[in-house]
């Protein structure tokens, strides 16, 4: 007899299942980006660099990156520094290592925007104040840029989010996949159990990702008028 796949979401510990696979791609995503922040800082300062070597490199680094799927970047990460490198890590390891090298690269270029779109009478009038250059850039230039920088860092913080569910190629077990182990032992039981086993995962995802779309509209909003 066939059962109604709704029964299949609260049977035994399917639903805590779920929810644990959400944390191990939430938590992922969150570490990759907290990394990514003070790594991308670092680098946005570098990329406004008016030297041609550190210019050729870090434009080399962000367009290798933007080029590059994550996917192809997760296995290089997971299988070849194993082979070739003997770092043995795991899935989890790797796929924070991988976003954290995206991360660091979209936040990288962010920086560098929100740098360079600060007036360059700001730099003038420090000058004047007698501020030394770190001073500058301490005290008026990153003030200013972290203000034009939250909302792009929390969409930045959403993408990356979404796009954890790629890490199950490398065996991971996050909230996709563990969907789909529900699924598959119970396809015979439950034969429209996708249908909503999937529709909770879109649901979790969308509880986790739409609070951060909607603070990043929000600051969006506030700060254009001020």
């Amino acid at each position: 007899m066939q059962r109604s796949g709704i029964e299949l979401l609260f049977q035994g510990q399917n639903l805590v299942r779920l929810l644990g696979g959400l944390w191990v791609s939430a938590s992922i995503a969150l570490i990759a980006m907290a990394l990514s922040i003070v790594l991308g800082i670092g680098l946005g300062i570098v990329m406004t660099s008016r030297n041609w070597l550190v210019t050729l490199l870090t434009r080399s680094y962000l367009e290798v990156i933007r080029i590059m799927p994550q996917i192809v970047l997760l296995f290089l990460v997971f299988f070849d520094l194993a082979r070739y490198l003997g770092i043995n890590l795991d899935g989890q390891a790797a796929a924070i290592v991988v976003f954290t090298l995206w991360g660091t690269a979209e936040m990288g270029d962010l920086v560098r925007a929100a740098i360079t779109s600060i007036p360059r009478h700001q730099y003038a009038s420090a000058q004047a104040l007698g501020l030394t250059p770190w001073q500058t850039q301490r005290h008026v230039v990153l003030p200013q840029a972290a203000r034009r920088l939250l909302p792009t860092t929390i969409n930045l913080t959403n993408r990356m989010i979404m796009t954890t569910p790629l890490v199950a190629l490398i065996g991971v077990v996050e909230v996709l996949k563990v969907g789909q182990q529900i699924i598959d032992s119970n396809r015979f039981n439950y034969p429209d159990g996708a249908l909503w086993i999937y529709g909770t995962v879109l649901i979790m995802y969308f509880v986790v990702c739409f609070p951060i779309s909607w603070a990043a509209r929000r600051l969006e909003r506030k700060w254009a008028t001020t």
